[in-house]
């Protein structure tokens, strides 16, 4: 079983897979750019990955993922890709906010939890006829805070109709 990584080294293979893109190798300066850290946190945490077999790392040189380095960082992206999506796309979260969000939670969700809101944005997101329409109602909800009248009359008369069924039933048996 492979040893879970702190958040933290997460980071650092996610950006280095996304530093690397195109060009597979990049420099300890672009990740502490990327991340916002100094250059002696980003050599300490690469050595850290590289005794992990994550990264290769040239002293003063390049740094490139492995291939199970790489595994990793793609499953870190694709956990940050869907909860942003999610909170852009299902949520209504602005952008740079889902960006923040996402980052803070990619870390902490569980893989069925990961695997389920990828499934259920798959599924939400590729309807035949568009968006569905509770989707468009939650959106309408959002930004009035309260539900569109033609909503609520229309939940009224089906609760009605549900509910004579269910009398109906009960005076049979």
């Amino acid at each position: 079983m492979e040893a879970k990584q702190s958040a933290s080294m997460e980071d650092y293979l996610e950006s280095i897979l996304m530093l690397g893109e195109g060009k597979k190798v990049v420099r300890v300066s672009q990740i502490s750019q990327a991340l916002g850290v100094k250059m002696p946190s980003v050599t300490s945490a690469l050595a850290k990955l590289s005794q992990e077999g994550l990264v290769e790392h040239e002293r003063y040189g390049r740094v490139q993922l492995t291939p199970e380095g790489e595994r990793i960082a793609r499953d870190v992206f694709h956990r940050h890709e869907s909860l942003r999506h999610f909170l852009t796309e299902i949520l209504d979260i602005d952008p740079e906010t889902a960006v923040d969000d996402a980052c803070k939670m990619e870390h902490s969700v569980s893989p069925a939890t990961q695997e389920k809101l990828a499934k259920f944005i798959e599924f939400v997101s590729q309807p035949p006829e568009g968006q569905p329409k509770w989707l468009k109602i939650f959106h309408h909800y959002l930004k009035q805070a309260k539900l569109p009248r033609e909503y609520v009359t229309r939940c009224l008369a089906e609760d009605k109709k549900i509910n004579g069924q269910v009398r109906a039933n009960i005076s049979k048996a």
